[in-house]
């Protein structure tokens, strides 16, 4: 089968190559994959900077929907025709502190789908049935396979960040991301403040349509300014910097208040240089949200089930992995908000 693969270590040595078909093993479900997002962390690994442990060659891509095509020995609970996605922590050693108080996807063992593993940019991927949920009839494929980054802004919005009614959020960033948090921020109770670039004119529109009070752009206006105003001096109470960009970080060190809360959502890639004093002098809580769990996926997919939480409008492109190129440079340049892959009509 036709697949997406990391070939080798550094900058690209990505491209379409012809690899085996997966088979299940004990304990293993073989997924047609209808649908697979490219996730920012993928460009990460095309570039060759990525933080997250990787076994080359490897198919990429973990963000991921499909149907059951064969049970593995031992399944059960699970049958073959049955709509599900996957998260990506692959392999963890179920033994160490964080495995068995739940934070698995801290695990320092832990190995991910579409790093370590062969993932979702191909007709067929495996995933452990530990790792699998079920796709209500309501949830369209497309919707399916955003779970993953759905289920990671609920993490850092809900779980961490712990957004409460009436609190004013700061969501730096409206890539994915940024437009996943914001709609877990709105339907907490949150008032949500999205900034971006001049490039990101129609994504600030469609998180005000998301549900966001306000949007800035911090090219063409003081954006710390604009914060202050509409907060009435006060500062925001929770930052979500879902950019991965240096200014981001260093605005919402800024903005935050005094006491607020910082998650840290997007991957930088390099080192940068920031004003930590301003967490002292603040007394900040500084927090990072990496991957999700399963209660985060299982809000995640009954929240979209019920129109709660919309994936499509993200959507911009959908193309067979044949495209994969134009897929990565209109995701990279920024042209595409979402890019899905429908790995079954290549």
């Amino acid at each position: 089968m036709k697949a997406i693969v990391k070939y080798k270590e550094g900058d690209g040595f990505v491209d379409l190559r012809e690899v085996e078909e997966p088979e299940p093993g004990p304990g293993e479900v073989k997924i047609g994959v209808h649908a697979a997002g490219i996730c920012g962390s993928d460009l990460h690994i095309l570039h060759g900077d990525i933080g997250i442990p990787m076994k080359l060659p490897v198919v990429l891509g973990h963000e991921y929907s499909g149907v059951i095509a064969k049970l593995g020995e031992g399944v059960t609970g699970w049958k073959e025709g049955q709509r599900v996605t996957a998260e990506n922590s692959r392999r963890v050693c179920g033994r160490c502190e964080y495995c068995m108080t739940g934070h698995y996807n801290l695990c320092r063992e832990r190995l991910a789908t579409g790093y370590a593993f062969d993932g979702a940019f191909a007709a067929y991927c495996i995933s452990p049935q530990e790792r699998l949920h079920a796709l209500p009839e309501t949830v369209d494929f497309h919707t399916g396979a955003l779970s993953d980054p759905s289920a990671c802004a609920y993490r850092a919005t809900v779980e961490i960040a712990q957004v409460q009614p009436g609190e004013t959020v700061l969501i730096t960033g409206p890539g994915p991301m940024g437009l996943f948090c914001t709609q877990y921020a709105t339907i907490s109770g949150g008032t949500v403040i999205v900034t971006g670039t001049a490039a990101d004119k129609e994504r600030l529109a469609l998180a005000r349509t998301l549900g966001a009070d306000c949007g800035i752009d911090v090219e063409s206006s003081a954006a710390l300014t604009e914060i202050e105003e509409f907060t009435g001096g006060r500062g925001v109470d929770v930052v979500l910097e879902c950019a991965g960009a240096p200014a981001a970080a260093r605005l919402g060190l800024q903005a935050v208040k005094r006491r607020g809360r910082i998650v840290q959502v997007g991957i930088f890639g390099k080192p940068f240089e920031v004003d930590l004093d301003q967490v002292v002098m603040k007394e900040l809580f500084v927090m990072g949200s990496f991957s999700q769990k399963y209660w985060a996926w299982e809000r995640a997919i009954e929240l979209a089930a019920k129109g709660k939480i919309q994936a499509r409008p993200l959507i911009t492109d959908v193309l067979p992995i044949s495209e994969w190129r134009q897929g990565f440079e209109s995701f990279e340049s920024r042209k595409a908000i979402k890019v899905v892959f429908e790995p079954q009509q290549a």
